[in-house]
């Protein structure tokens, strides 16, 4: 399996260690862009405003499955709905074209049916609404040229096309059992991962530019750091890992060599790589913390479960029993009281940005 294909993998089970009944972290990232999916929106038909359009296509990329599926396309048709009702004379019938995009293991046949139900609720709005998935991953060229009006994607791009080569080459692993080692190495691990994260954001943006029509907006947010701090997504679950290693657990060496393709930027890098790669306007960039102190430690460690179970049980091959045992590590090491506790929960942000093609 490519390394992009592993990105979005995540547990598609329906039980309780299922992604759908995991995501309340995603879930909460889609709120805060909904204003600026509103305002993009607004944006578009406004831009049109002397020559009113009869089409709309909005593309979400990473759209994974369960119940956050729809909720950024849903806002997204929602504001148009909106906008054309309050609109003082007749614009005619529009059509509005829907594309829902994740890599080819998706659970589309979820998203297939939750793509009927959102088309049959949208039958009085007025709009002739289209639907189509798009297998893929967003590295690469998905749709044609000057063919979206709008782009949102939400919770997919802190996931990396692959891990940085030079750490498996160098045989670097993420987390050294010795701390004197690993406070040495880690500056070297955050600089590989920042690096690979530049270029895959890079690529993205300039296919993202040849896909967005001129003016075309773009609404994204991901897991990120506070600049001061470098903390990764993937310390919530190298810290546990590592202390079933000393356990005898799992296998020391097998952790040495096992690399999670995520990195989380802070709004300072996203800024920058933007600005560097030159394809797009800054309308906004925000830092939103994750607050998680109503969420229980259980939860927290089913929804870490959910995210990277298919990718610890491919490198490791581990049984449920032991999952189970990582899910209970991790509710200690993120429960008040834990001297992890303000590193692996307290300071999580999400990093979001609101884009304008240039013409």
């Amino acid at each position: 399996m490519a390394p992009e294909q592993q990105r979005l993998c995540v547990n598609q089970a329906d039980g309780e260690a299922g992604y759908a009944r995991n995501s309340v972290f995603q879930s909460a990232g889609q709120k805060w862009m909904k204003p600026a999916i509103e305002g993009a929106v607004m944006g578009l038909l406004s831009l049109k405003s002397t020559d009113v359009p009869n089409s709309m296509v909005i593309a979400d990329l990473g759209c994974a499955a369960g119940p956050n599926t729809l909720a950024l396309v849903s806002s997204a048709v929602d504001a148009v709905v909106h906008h054309r009702h309050a609109a003082q004379h007749d614009q005619g019938p529009l059509e509005v074209h829907v594309l829902l995009n994740d890599l080819p293991d998706n659970d589309f046949n979820d998203v297939a049916k939750r793509l009927v139900s959102f088309q049959q609720s949208t039958q009085s709005s007025g709009l002739l609404l289209t639907a189509c998935i798009v297998p893929g991953s967003f590295y690469k060229k998905l749709f044609p040229n000057n063919f979206l009006d709008l782009i949102a994607s939400s919770n997919s791009l802190h996931w990396l096309s692959e891990v940085p080569k030079e750490l498996k080459s160098n045989k670097i692993p993420l987390y050294d059992e010795d701390e004197g080692l690993r406070r040495e190495r880690r500056p070297l691990v955050i600089q590989a991962y920042r690096q690979q994260f530049r270029k895959d954001f890079s690529t993205f943006l300039k296919m993202r530019a040849q896909e967005l029509v001129s003016g075309g907006r773009m609404v994204v947010s991901m897991l990120g750091t506070r600049d001061h701090l470098c903390i990764t997504p993937w310390d919530s679950l190298v810290i546990p890992l590592n202390d079933m290693a000393s356990r005898g657990l799992i296998s020391r060496e097998m952790l040495d060599c096992f690399y999670i393709p995520m990195y989380g930027p802070s709004d300072t890098e996203l800024r920058e790589i933007i600005q560097d790669e030159g394809s797009f306007e800054i309308n906004e960039i925000q830092v939103h913390k994750v607050e998680q102190n109503l969420i229980s430690p259980h939860a927290k460690g089913l929804a870490m479960r959910a995210v990277f179970e298919p990718l610890i049980a491919q490198h490791f091959g581990l049984s449920s029993d032991v999952m189970d045992e990582l899910v209970r590590i991790s509710e200690q090491y993120m429960s008040p009281g834990s001297p992890h506790y303000s590193y692996l929960v307290g300071d999580r942000v999400v990093v979001s940005a609101s884009l304008t093609r240039r013409f």
